[in-house]
């Protein structure tokens, strides 16, 4: 099989790997990849952010069929059109059932040696094994139209993470958010505080395709300032107050600081960015003010069944961030198309 290898910042290749086995566990299962994407943190180890020690398969969004079940599978069985999140889990732990699956007791990341001892493959590829088959997988109704594939992969990643933005944020109904984040997560963090019913949402983004699509899935208004700008433009729009809740979907010192400042006083900041650039919680500002601060990993899988009806009558279009797609062969260049932001999100067909 073809699978993507990530070598050293900016070395990305299409490689033959071993055809993945299941492993004899029982709870496995081997999934055909339909479509995967590349993902904003796939970019950090890309852009050298984080350091590549050894080449290794990369990716962890995808949805696909099902080719094979060890014998303890009992939800999914072959032919099953599933979704995969983008970690592995039971979702019978206490860590699970209490909301927070990317914590799960059993479960592990993608590319990563899992419990077994067996490594889980990377998703840009042609075939992934999901260790824990009736835990991580989510089976979609069939038959699948091709078109509504790519709103099902967004729930493997960026629709989730942008719901758990909107609820750590405390969006609620009337409320006013404020989205820190024009990539693929923040756009769908618009979509999200709209579903959870916020009176304004505020777009921060600085991109006039982007600023289009906040707008359709639901912006009331864009700021395209940043600093001290950004923040008197939010104040603005508020009549002096800040936002009920912030969507925080970057994860840098700077965009923080934006989302911090943004809350009005009791205000609420949901983060899911993942965390670089030194970025640091002022405490007394946030004791001074009563500003709340939650956040973290998505738990996508805790949310994928609720979010699922929403895509498959109509109500969400997620997938609509998906402004470029490039077949699997040409894996590099949808990594430079990101990189460079000449697309939101890449989706990759095998």
């Amino acid at each position: 099989m073809l699978a993507t290898v990530i070598h050293a910042a900016r070395d990305i290749r299409l490689e033959e790997a071993p055809d993945p086995r299941l492993s004899g566990t029982g709870r496995d299962a081997i999934v055909r990849v339909v479509a995967a994407c590349i993902c904003g943190s796939d970019l950090w180890p890309y852009r050298g952010v984080v350091d590549t020690d050894e080449p290794h398969r990369i990716g962890h969004e995808f949805v696909g069929v099902v080719e094979q079940v060890g014998d303890a599978v009992t939800r999914v069985r072959r032919g099953d059109f599933v979704i995969a999140p983008f970690y592995d889990c039971d979702m019978t732990c206490a860590h699970c059932q209490n909301g927070v699956s990317p914590s799960c007791q059993n479960g592990n990341w993608w590319g990563r040696d899992d419990r077994d001892g067996h490594l889980a493959d990377g998703a840009q590829g042609e075939f992934v094994r999901v260790p824990t088959a009736d835990g991580s997988l989510t089976v979609v109704p069939g038959p699948v139209d091709d078109a509504m594939v790519p709103h099902l992969l967004a729930l493997s990643d960026v629709m989730g993470t942008g719901w758990h933005a909107a609820v750590s944020a405390g969006v609620s109904p009337g409320s006013t958010a404020v989205v820190v984040g024009d990539g693929a997560v923040g756009l769908c963090g618009v979509i999200a505080a709209r579903q959870l019913g916020a009176a304004r949402i505020i777009a921060m983004s600085r991109h006039a395709d982007r600023q289009a699509l906040a707008r359709a899935f639901g912006a009331t208004a864009v700021v395209a300032e940043r600093g001290d700008d950004g923040i008197a433009a939010i104040m603005a729009l508020t009549d002096g107050v800040g936002a009920d809740a912030v969507l925080e979907c970057v994860g840098t010192a700077e965009s923080m600081d934006q989302a911090i400042r943004a809350a009005r006083p009791g205000g609420r900041v949901g983060y899911v960015g993942v965390p670089h650039g030194g970025a640091e919680l002022p405490i007394r500002s946030l004791f001074s003010r009563n500003v709340g601060v939650a956040g973290g990993i998505a738990p996508v899988r805790n949310y994928v069944d609720a979010l699922l009806p929403l895509v498959l009558d109509g109500t969400i279009q997620p997938g609509r961030v998906f402004d470029r797609e490039v077949p699997l062969a040409d894996v590099a260049e949808g990594y430079r198309l990101m990189d460079e932001r000449e697309a939101i999100k890449v989706l990759l067909r095998p």
